[in-house]
C-alpha cells in the first residue's frame, strides 16, 4: 500500500443499487476522488451492467492497492468471491461505501448506510484490518449463509428489491417473513456435524451460519458472531415450535433475544457438515445457491484485509 490511503484504487459501483440511488453515488465517488486526489494514487470507476460483472471486475484488480464497492450486500459479496480467486500476494484491500436496503455487512464494519460522503470519509481515515470470511462448497459469504425458512424469506426480500420494491430493510424481510411463515413452519429433516462432533438429526427451520451478526437489514441471527475471531457462527432450532411461538421468535430476532429460546442454540464453530434429506431453500449473502444434498460450510480466517472506520 502507497502512502495515500486507499493507494491505487477500482471502484466497482452497481448504479441500480438502493432503487436507483447507486448511480448518483457513483458519481458523487467519481467527483469525490477528482477533488481529493490525496485520498489515492489514482481511481478507475466501473459499473456495472449484470450480475456477475463485478466478480468479473474484482478478479482482474489485481494491479490495484483497494477495490471499494458500491452498492449493496449483493455486490460485495460478488466482489468478495472475485477478489478470492487472486492470490494473498496480490489480493486488494476491500472498502465498502454502502448503498443497499439490507446493508448488514456495512453494519458488521459499522460504516455509514447510503451516505456516500460519510462513508468516504471513514474510508479514508479508516485503518486496514484483516477478516474472515466463510465458505459453503466453493461459494464464499463475507456476511451470511443459512438454510430453511429463514433462506426462502432472504430469497424473496433479494427478488422484491430486484423488482423496486418501496418497502426497505427491516421491513422488508418482515413482510417476507409473514408470507413464508406457514409454508416453511414445519422445518427440514437434515443431518449435521459441528466441528467433527457427532452428527445429530434436526428439523431446520433456522440454520444461519454468520460472520458478522445480522442479516435481513439488521435482524440480529447471531447476535455474538464477530468478523474477527477467526469462528463462525450459528444459530439453529433444536424443536420445530408451534406457529405462533415462530412468530414469536421471528419479533425477537430483531433484538437477538430469540436466542434466549430453550428451542434455539447458537455457538461458534470452524467447520459444519450440513446433509439434506430433501431439498430446501439456501441463501448465501441474500442469493440464492443451488441445492446440493451436502453442504460444509467452513471459516476461513484473515480472508481479507478490510478498510474499517
Amino acid at each position: 500500500m502507497s502512502q495515500s490511503p486507499l493507494g491505487r484504487t477500482l471502484i466497482i459501483a452497481n448504479p441500480a443499487a438502493h432503487s436507483g440511488k447507486g448511480a448518483a453515488g457513483a458519481e458523487f465517488a467519481r467527483h469525490f476522488l477528482t477533488s481529493y486526489s490525496a485520498a489515492t494514487d489514482g481511481y478507475e470507476l466501473k459499473l456495472t451492467t449484470a450480475m456477475g460483472d463485478a466478480r468479473v471486475m474484482a478478479s482482474e484488480a489485481a494491479d490495484f492497492d483497494t477495490v471499494v464497492t458500491l452498492g449493496g450486500d449483493g455486490v460485495i459479496h460478488e466482489v468478495v468471491n472475485g477478489l478470492m480467486t487472486l492470490s494473498p500476494e496480490t489480493r486488494p484491500a476491500l472498502g465498502i461505501i454502502p448503498m443497499g436496503s439490507g446493508n448488514d455487512y456495512a453494519r458488521t464494519l459499522g460504516m455509514k448506510i447510503n451516505d456516500p460522503e460519510g462513508a468516504f470519509a471513514q474510508l479514508v481515515r479508516g485503518k486496514i484490518k484483516q477478516l474472515e470470511i466463510g465458505r459453503i462448497n466453493d461459494v464464499y459469504f463475507m456476511e451470511t449463509m443459512s438454510f430453511g425458512l429463514d433462506a426462502a424469506i432472504a430469497i424473496d426480500t433479494t427478488k422484491r428489491r430486484a423488482n423496486n420494491s418501496s418497502t426497505e430493510g427491516e421491513a422488508l424481510f418482515f413482510t417476507s417473513g409473514l408470507k413464508f411463515m406457514s409454508a416453511g413452519s414445519k422445518g427440514y429433516p437434515c443431518t449435521v456435524s459441528f466441528d467433527g462432533e457427532k452428527d445429530i438429526d434436526l428439523q431446520a427451520l433456522i440454520m444461519a451460519f454468520q460472520v458478522g451478526p445480522t442479516y435481513g437489514g439488521g435482524f440480529k441471527v447471531c447476535p455474538h458472531a464477530q468478523p474477527d475471531d477467526g469462528l463462525l457462527t450459528v444459530c439453529y432450532n433444536t424443536k420445530v415450535p408451534n406457529i405462533p411461538h415462530l412468530l414469536a421468535l421471528f419479533g425477537l430476532a430483531k433484538s437477538g433475544k430469540h436466542i434466549n429460546s430453550r428451542i434455539i442454540e447458537e455457538r461458534h464453530l470452524k467447520q459444519a457438515v450440513v446433509t439434506f434429506h430433501k431439498p430446501v431453500p439456501v441463501q448465501v449473502d441474500g442469493e440464492e445457491l443451488p441445492f446440493a444434498e451436502q453442504f460444509v460450510i467452513e471459516v476461513i480466517p484473515d480472508a481479507l484485509s478490510v478498510v474499517v472506520p
